[in-house]
């Protein structure tokens, strides 16, 4: 997708290139009318996309980063020891009750959920890709039977 002028300009102050103050001078003498505001607004988010369009809502942030797989080992092994000791206390037959057991359950659970959000923020890539279903048409269908009048 084509960048416009003020998209670039935003990405040279973000990486540095350029300063703040040299883009507010750049952009001192630039006027939208109210019209042409909200049709900037609106544009992409009412327009209709063609289908097999690629569409990105942000900027998909890297799945590879320390913190995150810092996070996975954590709740790979926390998730192991829940269930793990939720099976030891199950198949023991010792003096673990119900309670115990569930709150097992539950952390490692729990564990699951978190490690679930944690991919689906920061390792899923963040692009729909749009497509459109035909209108479906159903053709009568010929009796195959005979209508007897009585």
């Amino acid at each position: 997708m084509a960048k416009d002028t003020i998209t670039q300009l935003l990405e040279k102050v973000a990486s540095g290139k350029v300063s703040v103050k040299d883009a507010r001078t750049a952009l001192e003498d630039a006027a939208l009318t109210e019209e042409q505001m909200d049709a900037a607004i609106n544009h992409g988010v009412f327009n209709l996309a063609e289908s097999g369009t690629v569409v990105s809502a942000s900027l998909a942030p890297s799945g590879s980063s320390a913190l995150t797989i810092f996070f996975f080992g954590w709740g790979i092994f926390w998730s192991l020891y829940w269930f793990g000791t939720m099976l030891y206390g199950l198949l023991n037959g010792s003096a673990w009750d119900q309670q115990l057991l569930s709150y097992h359950l539950a952390m490692g659970t729990s564990t699951l959920i978190m490690m679930g959000i944690v991919y689906m923020k920061w390792v899923l890539p963040n692009t729909i890709i749009v497509k459109h279903s035909q209108n479906k048409y159903v053709p009568e269908h010929q009796k195959d039977w005979r209508e007897y009048n009585w």
